[in-house]
C-alpha cells in the first residue's frame, strides 16, 4: 500500500482540495425498484473516477460514504464498495448518516480528518438506491408468526391461523416512515406546507419555480454542462443511461397546475411536481491535502472547508440552509454578497423560496439567527440553482449533499468565478453548508 501522506503535519486552516468528483445519472423510481443496488451505483461512479487518476486505488488513506438506508446485505456499505474498487484491504471505510446531508457529512468528516493530520487522501461521497427502500411486516403479523412457529400441533397451527387479519398483511412502507418526522409526527412535505403558509407562498409561485428547474435542467443537458460530472450507467439488459432522468421536458404552468396535492389534502399547495423527486444515484468526490495535490502533480476542481451544522424547529426543517449559511459566512468571515453562486437543495418549491424569503426578512434575522441585526441579503434567482435541482435532477437523500458540491464546483470552473456556497435542509430539524472556492 502507498500510504503517501499518513505521517505528515497539518495545520486546522490548511487548505482541502477537490481534485476530482463523479456522479452517476440520477434515477427516478417509476413505480418499482430499479435494477442497481446502492453497491451497484456508488462501485458505477467511483470506478470511472479512480481509473482517471494518477495514482492506484491503494493510495487512498480513508473511504467515507453517506447512505441513509443501505440494504441489509450491504451492511457498513463504504466498506463493501471500497473492496469493490479495489481500495486496499488495510484502508479504514465506513458510512455515516445525517438523512439528506449524509453526502455532506461525508464531505465534511474528510476536510476535518486531512485538516487534523489523520489522511492525506480521501474518498468521500454519497449514494441511495431509494426505488429499494424495504418493505416491513406490520408488528401484529410479527407477533402472529412467532405464535405460529411456536404452535407444535396442527391444531394449534389452525387455531393460530384463525387469528390472522388479511389487514394485517399489508406491509409497512419504510420510505415514508422515514420521510416522517417522529418528533412532530409532520411528514417533510407537510413541513413545506408549513413554511408555505408562514411566508405567504401561494401554489403559482412554486409551480412557477418548479417549472424553472425543470427548464435549467433541460438547458443545461442541452449545452452538456454534466458531460465532466455524470458517467453513465449500463443496465442489466444493455441499456445506457447517460442523462438525469427526473427531466420533464413537455412540463408547463398549466400541467402543473393540474396536479392535486400530496401531503394536505385537499387544500394543500405542495405536489408531486414542485418536490424533490424519489431517486436513485451516487456521487464521490476525492478529497487531498496541499502536499498530495503537489506530489501527484493533481489539478484540483478547486478546495472547501468544513461545513456549518445548524439545529431549529424540525417543523421548519426546511429553513435549515438559512442557519446553516449564517454560520458559515461567520465563520469563514465572508461577505453575503462575496458569493458567487449558491445550490440549496430543492426538497421542496416553497423550502427553497421561504429560505431566500428568510435570508432576506429584517424580522426573521433578527430573532432566529444569533447575532444578526440585519438581514443577509436576497439571493438573484440567476445565481441560484443555475442548472436545475432536485426538483427536476431528484434526490437520492444520501447523496444529494455530495452532488450540490460538486455541482457547484464544476459550475465555478465554467464560469471562471471565484467562490460558491451548497446548502442542504435535514429531516428532523437541521441544515449543512459548505462553502467552495475555484483554485
Amino acid at each position: 500500500m502507498n500510504n503517501i501522506n499518513k505521517n505528515s503535519s497539518k495545520a486546522k486552516d490548511s487548505p482541502v482540495y477537490v481534485v476530482d468528483g463523479c456522479r452517476t445519472p440520477f434515477l427516478t423510481t417509476r413505480g418499482r425498484a430499479n435494477p442497481f443496488s446502492a453497491a451497484d451505483l456508488a462501485v458505477a461512479a467511483g470506478r470511472p473516477l479512480l481509473l482517471r487518476q494518477p495514482f492506484l486505488p491503494d493510495a487512498i488513506d480513508e473511504v467515507i460514504l453517506g447512505c441513509v438506508i443501505p440494504a441489509p446485505d450491504e451492511v457498513n456499505i463504504a466498506r463493501v464498495v471500497s473492496l469493490r474498487l479495489g481500495c486496499d484491504i488495510k484502508t479504514p471505510a465506513w458510512t455515516v448518516q445525517r438523512n439528506c446531508a449524509s453526502g455532506m457529512q461525508a464531505l465534511d468528516t474528510a476536510v476535518r480528518n486531512i485538516q487534523g493530520g489523520h489522511a492525506g487522501l480521501i474518498l468521500a461521497g454519497g449514494v441511495e438506491a431509494m426505488s429499494r427502500a424495504p418493505l416491513q411486516w406490520r408488528p401484529k403479523l410479527v407477533e402472529w408468526l412467532a405464535g405460529w412457529l411456536r404452535a407444535r400441533s396442527i391444531k394449534a397451527k389452525l387455531q393460530s391461523l384463525a387469528k390472522l387479519s388479511l389487514k394485517d398483511l399489508r406491509p409497512v412502507i419504510t420510505l415514508l416512515k422515514g420521510l416522517t418526522d417522529p418528533s412532530t409526527g409532520l411528514s417533510m412535505g407537510q413541513t413545506a406546507e408549513e413554511l408555505a403558509y408562514e411566508f405567504a407562498i401561494s401554489r403559482h409561485a412554486m409551480d412557477q419555480y418548479a417549472l424553472a428547474s425543470q427548464q435549467r435542467l433541460q438547458q443545461a443537458q442541452k449545452d452538456g454542462v454534466f458531460s465532466e460530472e455524470i458517467t453513465p450507467l449500463f443496465s442489466p439488459d444493455g441499456a445506457v443511461i447517460k442523462e438525469d432522468q427526473g427531466l420533464h421536458p413537455n412540463s408547463s404552468i398549466e400541467k402543473l397546475a393540474k396536479l392535486k396535492p400530496v401531503f394536505d389534502r385537499p387544500t394543500g399547495l405542495v405536489t408531486a411536481g414542485n418536490s424533490a423527486q424519489i431517486t436513485d444515484g451516487a456521487c464521490w468526490l476525492l478529497l487531498a491535502d496541499e502536499a498530495t495535490v503537489k506530489r501527484l502533480n493533481l489539478k484540483p476542481l478547486g478546495k472547501i472547508t468544513p461545513a456549518s451544522w445548524a439545529g431549529l424547529n424540525p417543523a421548519q426543517m426546511g429553513l435549515g440552509p438559512v442557519h446553516a449559511i449564517d454560520s458559515l459566512l461567520k465563520e469563514n468571515n465572508t461577505p453575503f454578497g462575496s458569493v458567487d453562486y449558491w445550490e440549496i437543495n430543492e426538497a421542496f418549491a416553497a423550502q427553497v423560496i421561504a429560505c431566500t424569503e428568510a435570508m432576506d426578512n429584517q424580522e426573521y434575522c433578527e430573532h432566529e439567527l444569533d447575532g444578526r441585526a440585519k438581514p443577509m441579503g436576497r439571493i438573484a434567482p440567476d445565481r441560484l440553482n443555475v442548472d436545475g435541482g432536485a426538483i427536476s435532477i431528484g434526490h437520492p437523500v444520501g447523496a444529494s449533499g455530495a452532488r450540490i458540491v460538486l455541482h457547484l464546483l464544476q459550475l465555478l470552473k465554467r464560469s471562471k468565478t471565484k467562490r460558491g456556497v451548497a446548502a442542504i435542509c435535514i429531516g428532523g430539524g437541521q441544515g449543512g453548508a459548505m462553502l467552495a472556492e475555484a483554485v
